[in-house]
């Protein structure tokens, strides 16, 4: 080895969900969206002047924070926003998650959780769910450096109630928490609240699920002031400019466009509520989804068998290798016609491997 190989960080990577080149493929692997953005967002990117491109963007995102504060109703000095909320999260790790205790997630849960610790360093500890992979508030009533989950969860679609998240929050007042809300607009409700209600609590959502914009990569925070201060301050000393000028004038028309959102929320949760009845129907169990994805696995036919003879077929899911969940596909929701597409080649998976 050569001398300076020995002082390479080195970890294990994300693994994202595949993105296939091939447009005609039924993609139901990456939870995005299937429906575009609102309309109105393509209307700001023509009016865009283009010469500003030549300039920075405003490093304080001040348009798109003004434009969440109106949609939320929460002060503009307690939002944080970020290239995507992985990119807000990963600010969280650098910012909050520097004690010699571990921090806590669950075992099954977004896997990116473990990557940024190993990234920055900080030590972790997983806390187990139990046997239908609920959260149990209990676990998490120890010591630790901080804390994080999502809810709904990832990739179970299991959502908590906010008397078992306050539950968590109550017993970690020494140490920031942070609540992941990637899914939270397809069933369950915020807790957004506890950012005025404790301070040191951090709420993170996203652009890329309920909003159409994985593209676009915009993601936002919630906190008390003085959390978010800690987060502004550790980003412009790591990357003032995060947010292009494309993303502030998308993102800002997005979240004005309250119709185009509720709609668009709407009918995936009514396409998830049939998948929920058509996949019984062939067979499959799983948790009751708050997302905008089912976590299901078959009565007989194995996960992986599934997954190969699904992408044979050109439709997309995900499958997850791992100790407890490898005998499970997470699916995400399509349009109508793509789920129908799901649902005859699973017909006919199921037919031949009986």
């Amino acid at each position: 080895m050569r001398n300076w190989e020995k002082y390479i960080r080195k970890v294990e990577p994300y693994v994202p969900g595949e993105q296939p080149k091939d447009v005609n493929v039924v993609k139901l692997n990456t939870n995005e969206n299937p429906y575009p953005p609102t309309p109105k967002a393509l209307e700001a990117v023509a009016a865009f002047d283009i010469d500003r491109l030549r300039l920075y963007p405003d490093p304080e995102a001040s348009v798109l924070i003004e434009a969440i504060s109106k949609r939320y109703n929460i002060n503009k000095n307690q939002i944080f926003v970020g290239v995507g909320s992985d990119d807000v999260i990963s600010m969280c790790f650098m910012t909050f998650f520097n004690s010699d205790k571990p921090v806590l997630f669950p075992d099954i849960s977004y896997s990116f959780y473990s990557v940024w610790a190993d990234v920055h360093k900080v030590k972790y500890e997983t806390v187990a769910l139990d046997e239908n992979f609920n959260i149990i508030p209990e676990t998490f009533y120890k010591e630790n450096g901080g804390i994080i989950f999502p809810n709904p969860n990832a990739p179970t679609a299991i959502y908590m109630e906010l008397d078992k998240v306050e539950d968590i929050i109550r017993h970690n007042q020494d140490s920031v928490v942070i609540i992941d809300e990637a899914y939270i607009d397809f069933g369950g409700k915020s807790a957004i609240d506890f950012v005025n209600k404790y301070d040191n609590v951090i709420v993170v959502q996203t652009y890329s699920k309920s909003r159409s914009m994985a593209g676009v990569r915009i993601g936002f925070a919630f906190g008390s002031p003085e959390l978010i201060k800690a987060l502004n301050d550790v980003k412009f000393s790591f990357n003032s400019y995060t947010m292009n000028a494309y993303s502030l004038i998308c993102g800002v028309a997005a979240m004005e466009d309250e119709d185009y959102f509720n709609a668009g929320v709407s009918k995936i949760i009514n396409t998830r509520e049939t998948a929920k009845s058509k996949l019984k129907e062939l067979g499959f169990s799983f948790p009751d989804s708050k997302a905008n994805f089912i976590f299901a696995k078959h009565e007989s036919v194995p996960a992986k068998v599934i997954f190969d003879k699904l992408k044979q077929r050109g439709i997309y899911v995900r499958y997850f290798n791992k100790e407890k969940i490898d005998n499970y596909l997470r699916i995400s929701i399509g349009t109508d016609e793509q789920m129908e597409k799901l649902y005859a080649a699973l017909k006919e998976i199921i037919k031949e491997e009986k």
